[in-house]
C-alpha cells in the first residue's frame, strides 16, 4: 500500500496532483467537477466548478476556477507546467445535478444543465477529449481521481459507488 496523501478541492476551486497523492471534491450538486489529466506523465488536475461563464462575475478579483470559460483553461496551463502534454491530456466530468424542482421555465434556474452544457463547450474549444462523464439527475456527488489508474470513483447520495 503507498502512502496516498488525498488532496482536497473547494467550492470554486482548482488544483494538481501527481502520484502518489489522488485528488478529491465533495459537494457536487448543481456544480461540476472536472478532472483533466494526462495518463503517460500521470498529471492530474480537478476544478470544482459553480458557474457556467464568467461573464456573470461582478468587477474587481475574479476567481478563475469558479466558472466554466476560465477554469479549464487555467488548469490545462498548471498541468503543462508539472509536466503534462497539453495534446495528451483528456477529461472525465461528474456533477451538473438540477438539485431542485422549479416550477418556472426559467433557464437561469438550470444551472446543473448549464454548467455542464458550458464545460462541454469549452473542452470542445481547447480539442480536449471526454472520455467519461456522470451527470444530470438531482443527487449531489463526490468525486476521487488517481492519476495512477486514471480512475475516477464517484459517491452519488442514496446511490452507492461507481467508477468511470
Amino acid at each position: 500500500m503507498t502512502n496516498q496523501e488525498v488532496v482536497k478541492v473547494g467550492i470554486a476551486d482548482m488544483n494538481i496532483v501527481k502520484p502518489p497523492h489522488i485528488i478529491r471534491t465533495s459537494g457536487l450538486g448543481s456544480c461540476v467537477g472536472v478532472v483533466l489529466y494526462d495518463s503517460l506523465s500521470k498529471v492530474a488536475g480537478l476544478a470544482h466548478i459553480m458557474l457556467p461563464d464568467s461573464q456573470l462575475a461582478k468587477t474587481g478579483d475574479m476567481n478563475k476556477a469558479k466558472y466554466a470559460n476560465t477554469a479549464i483553461e487555467e488548469l490545462i496551463q498548471l498541468i503543462v507546467k508539472s509536466g503534462g502534454k497539453k495534446p495528451q491530456i483528456k477529461a472525465k466530468i461528474a456533477g451538473g445535478a438540477q438539485m431542485f424542482q422549479f416550477t418556472s421555465g426559467s433557464d437561469l434556474m438550470r444551472i446543473g444543465p448549464r454548467n455542464v452544457e458550458a464545460v462541454k463547450e469549452e473542452l470542445k474549444r481547447l480539442n480536449i477529449t471526454l472520455v467519461g462523464e456522470d451527470t444530470g439527475g438531482n443527487s449531489g456527488r463526490t468525486i476521487e481521481f488517481d492519476p495512477i489508474t486514471c480512475e475516477l470513483s464517484i459517491r452519488t447520495v442514496n446511490q452507492g459507488v461507481s467508477i468511470l
